[in-house]
């Protein structure tokens, strides 16, 4: 058998995924690909019992909850379940049924699956309670385990590694909801009690390092990876502008896109302040969730200035010039960024900024910032500017609205920077990572 290694997945389990589901998923696929056995460590909302194996499965699926809770209700829900805290944790093998209906987008099949009722919230809970992280023991110890984001959680019997994407909690405390005297201890920590660290940016493993005095071999750099399913990639550019067109009645190659959830950090307010200033008249669609601290987002993407009015034979139409789409399936997310003009992001802070590789991996070109990862993650192929700067950002939206040459070099450059972080590099790096802790 090959040696085995569990994620925590729990975040793949939601149909509204986050940034962190794409992570968990890329990385199961990853492992597998190196030779390795994914299995996951999952945190269900109910009492799951193994020995009915349809049933098991169909609750784990019934996801009510969205994938991430705010802090004091993740603690609530976590607060019974943390009295086990001293005893440790033992998760249940869940027998594999299957009876759910479900597309996989490219997650392996996982070989094993564990899962614990409000595992997760109750390490959380006795963390914050008595600074302690939860020991986990499972029937049959994998090889090594593997948390795809900060987890007060402690897999015994074999090497822990995590994945620290950011400290945005830390460096821009105003902009996210953590608990930062919680953040800071759980990091803390786990520099120091970790087998391993890894994060996806130099820009991040720079970070980490001058913050918590780690030294530089405790912690990898092994980036991140897309995998753009091949149908998607295989699409003729005509069936791609029919489904624009029938879906979003948009024109392909004729708006802009931004994607990501409407928070502090994505900094949508200047985005559509500086869009407004440009003059464009091509519509900017806001893809993603509804995120947090948002009022003055969503003020901006209703304003009246943006509503126009369109003649089509005999019929006038009202549309709206900035729109929001709250949600998409991947695959139409997909089709929505390859018929983009370009992708507008410009973001105050990433660890990575995924939407940054998928848009150049499928030639859009890409406006984002000058700060964090994205300029290392940009290289040459995207038009950097300050994202605190309107007038700038403004001028190069003209720019990209005007200059059709500067869109096609930027599409090629696009595609020749993306080339760097294929999944076959990705995973080079990964199994060099987990071959080092393992001895092989």
């Amino acid at each position: 058998m090959p040696p085995s290694i569990l994620f925590d997945q729990s975040s793949t389990v939601y149909r509204m995924g986050t940034g962190i589901a794409t992570y968990a998923r890329n990385l199961a696929a990853a492992a597998q690909r190196c030779g390795f056995s994914p299995e996951a460590l999952l945190s269900s909302d109910v009492k799951v019992d193994p020995r009915n194996a349809v049933l098991a499965e169909v609750q784990l699926f019934d996801a009510r909850r969205p994938a991430t809770m705010p802090w004091l209700d993740t603690l609530r829900s976590g607060a019974e379940g943390a009295i086990r805290g001293p005893f440790g944790f033992r998760p249940k093998l869940l027998p594999r049924a299957g009876v759910v209906m479900r597309r996989t987008d490219g997650t392996p099949l996982i070989d094993r699956t564990y899962v614990g009722a409000k595992l997760f919230e109750a390490a959380q809970a006795y963390f914050y309670l008595y600074g302690n992280f939860a020991r986990v023991r499972l029937p049959e110890t994998p090889s090594l385990y593997h948390a795809t984001h900060p987890l007060p959680v402690r897999v015994a019997g074999c090497p822990n590694i995590v994945t620290i994407h950011d400290l945005v909690p830390l460096r821009l405390p105003h902009m996210t909801l953590d608990n930062k005297r919680y953040f800071f201890r759980l990091i803390q920590q786990l520099v120091e009690k970790a087998d391993h660290i890894v994060t996806v940016s130099e820009y991040s493993r720079r970070d980490i390092m001058e913050l918590f005095k780690i030294p530089e071999d405790r912690i990898t750099n092994t980036y991140q990876a897309v995998s753009v399913p091949a149908r998607a990639l295989g699409r003729t550019d005509a069936d791609v502008a029919d489904e624009i067109s029938n879906l979003f009645e948009l024109d392909p190659g004729n708006y802009y896109l931004f994607i990501g959830a409407l928070e502090p950090k994505k900094n949508v307010s200047r985005l559509i302040d500086a869009y407004a200033a440009s003059g464009s008249r091509r519509p900017l669609v806001v893809a993603g969730g509804q995120g947090w601290q948002n009022e003055g987002d969503l003020e901006r993407i209703n304003d009246s200035r943006f509503s126009n009015y369109r003649v089509t034979d005999t019929t006038i139409s009202k549309f709206k010039r900035v729109r929001r789409i709250p949600y998409l399936p991947a695959d139409q997310l997909t089709t929505l960024v390859r018929g983009a003009r370009a992708l507008l992001f410009p973001s105050l802070f990433e660890g990575f900024g995924l939407p940054v590789l998928e848009a150049m991996t499928l030639g859009t070109p890409v406006m984002t910032s000058n700060v964090t990862s994205l300029p290392e993650i940009a290289g040459d192929a995207a038009l950097l500017i300050d994202p605190f700067d309107v007038s700038q950002m403004a001028a190069t939206i003209r720019q990209l609205d005007n200059d059709t040459d500067l869109l096609a070099d930027l599409s090629a450059r696009g595609r020749r920077q993306a080339a760097t972080y294929s999944m076959e590099s990705y995973v080079d790096r990964l199994s060099e990572v987990y071959r080092r802790l393992l001895g092989t």
